[in-house]
């Protein structure tokens, strides 16, 4: 049975990274030994795309609140792009210390996570 989904960053400064998704985002994790910290996702959902091209993946974070998401972050130091919109969600990125970017989205489709509509 499969029971959850472990998602890989690939950072060029992974300590520096570590220590964002830990101190600034406020992920909850362990130390798999040595520093290698692990850390527990919220909910998660998969959605499988068209594309010309395989082993394309990216990362989405999810709140429902993006306006204030972003002023949260903005108040820790972190800078947002501009929001665009999408029909399925507003949608903005922020870049991680190692030069990465994630996705951050205040979707409006049905949510896997949120159980059947009634």
């Amino acid at each position: 049975m499969i029971f959850g989904a472990h998602v890989i960053v690939y950072s060029q400064d992974a300590e520096a990274d570590r220590a964002f998704l830990r101190d600034v985002l406020g992920f909850q994790g362990v130390d798999a030994g040595h520093g290698w910290l692990i850390f527990a996702l919220p909910p998660a959902e998969l959605a499988v795309h068209p594309a010309d091209a395989n082993d394309r993946h990216e990362l989405y974070l999810m709140c429902d609140d993006l306006a204030r998401e972003m002023q949260s972050l903005a108040a820790k130091g972190v800078a947002c792009s501009p929001v665009q919109e999408a029909r399925w969600g507003s949608i903005t990125t922020l870049r991680l210390p190692g030069g990465g970017e994630v996705g951050l989205y205040q979707p409006r489709h049905p949510m896997a996570i949120a159980g059947p509509a009634a």
